[in-house]
């Protein structure tokens, strides 16, 4: 029979979305509202400690909110199962639309909620109740849109999948800059009073318009999974060493991202400085991951993920203790924000084909919930945690001021091994 080529290059056909722009826009906006939020909480972790979390000792309450930061992702996982089996069922639209209705309602508790002056323990009860409904819906983003994006370009994975990490840049650079801004415009004590509460109401504009999208794009991928039984099911049964081998290569990645997040309160508590310094930092280094991250996708397309990857890992290995060796022996504005961009421009490098190279380690029929399950995982164990990891282990007299460098330099070792193994097993290009 002839048949199966002709039939091959149809389906193919069929999947090229007729305007790529709307695809990357509609299935990246619900990530951009995702990480606008993250890094917004974490910029304006100071203010939001004695919103929700007063204590006696600054450290105590600034450990609460990140604590609190870390346990929204907890959830994330089960959002990632019960979102992706559910995009693995009956389409990735559907589930698409349903993560951002749910992130939308979080962010505008989070942007309303009431101070810990006002109501007491409820505040900082009800925080956590909104981080964690963020959280499940932010669980099921990324393995659905991904999932989206390439099955509808299946020979470009690296180039329309990166996108998924431009995004986060673009809403860094929104983070950023309302943090650079506002502490320029307000006083400290405006800061304190409302001014942190500007960024959730921003983000809650980027709601309505991300499902308005969402609901005008045609899903070209119906579930593919509909005779197949459970996703949830297959992939703990038969996928859990492509899952694990997923979060290995995340690791790295989602840790340098969310030091960038934590920057300006690392700048504030460790190193004494304005927190402007640490926000020029931070904006600085969403620049990198806006620009650079699709053209590192595009390039894994001709040379190969794991190529591409091992060598911006071990590039990132090289960098990361002795940039903070500098940047803690002579903490000026202008190393901190070298610092910051040469490891973010390493970041994106990596970031790139990343995505792609998670979804290429799964079967169609599993992929949203595989990927859902991994991500999740990933960023919650070496991203969610990582700032309240590093402001811990800043407390040891050893460590001190080093944390974030001997922090990264552990999980890119993790990285590094989990693509050697992907290469050698050849379960990935």
């Amino acid at each position: 029979m002839t048949l199966s080529a002709p039939a091959s290059v149809h389906v193919a056909a069929q999947s090229q979305p007729k305007n790529i722009t709307k695809l990357i826009v509609a299935t990246s906006v619900g990530n951009a509202l995702e990480w606008f939020d993250i890094s917004s909480y974490a910029y304006f972790a100071l203010y939001i400690s004695k919103a929700f979390f007063p204590a006696n000792d600054p450290t105590t309450s600034l450990l609460l909110t990140f604590g609190t930061f870390g346990l929204s992702f907890l959830i994330r996982p089960i959002g990632g199962l019960v979102l992706g089996a559910y995009a693995d069922r009956h389409g990735r639209k559907a589930s698409l639309l349903i993560s951002i209705v749910l992130m939308t309602f979080g962010t505008l508790a989070v942007a309303l909620m009431p101070t810990f002056d006002s109501i007491g323990i409820l505040a900082p009860i009800a925080v956590i109740t909104a981080r964690l409904v963020q959280g499940f819906s932010a669980g099921g983003e990324f393995g659905s849109s991904t999932a989206f994006l390439v099955e509808h370009m299946p020979h470009r994975r690296g180039f329309i999948a990166s996108w998924q990490f431009a995004s986060q840049g673009v809403s860094q650079l929104l983070g950023s800059g309302f943090g650079a801004g506002l502490t320029a415009c307000l006083s400290a004590a405006d800061l304190q009073a409302w001014g942190w509460r500007i960024p959730s109401f921003f983000g809650v504009l980027i709601g309505p318009v991300g499902l308005y999208i969402r609901n005008h794009i045609d899903d070209a991928t119906a579930p593919p999974a509909g005779e197949t039984g459970s996703p949830v099911r297959e992939v703990l049964l038969t996928q859990k060493l492509r899952v694990a081998l997923g979060i290995g290569a995340l690791a790295v990645s989602t840790a340098v991202n969310y030091l960038i997040v934590y920057m300006p309160t690392y700048v504030v508590q460790k190193l004494h400085l304005d927190p402007s310094v640490g926000f020029a930092a931070a904006f600085a280094g969403a620049i990198a991951v806006t620009l650079l991250t699709p053209l590192a996708g595009a390039a894994s397309d001709r040379i190969g993920r794991t190529t591409h990857m091992i060598a911006i890992a071990l590039l990132l290995l090289l960098a990361i203790f002795p940039a903070f060796l500098t940047l803690t022996k002579n903490p000026t504005p202008a190393i901190i924000v070298g610092a910051v961009l040469g490891l973010a421009i390493l970041k994106s490098l990596y970031y790139g084909p990343l995505a792609a190279l998670m979804a290429e380690l799964l079967p169609p029929a599993t992929r949203a919930t595989g990927l859902g399950l991994g991500y999740n995982i990933g960023v919650t164990l070496f991203g969610g945690m990582g700032p309240a990891i590093m402001t811990w282990l800043g407390g040891f007299a050893l460590i001190g001021d080093l944390a974030p460098g001997y922090y990264l330099t552990a999980i890119c070792l993790l990285s590094l091994t989990a693509l050697v193994t992907v290469r050698r097993a050849a379960l990935a290009p």
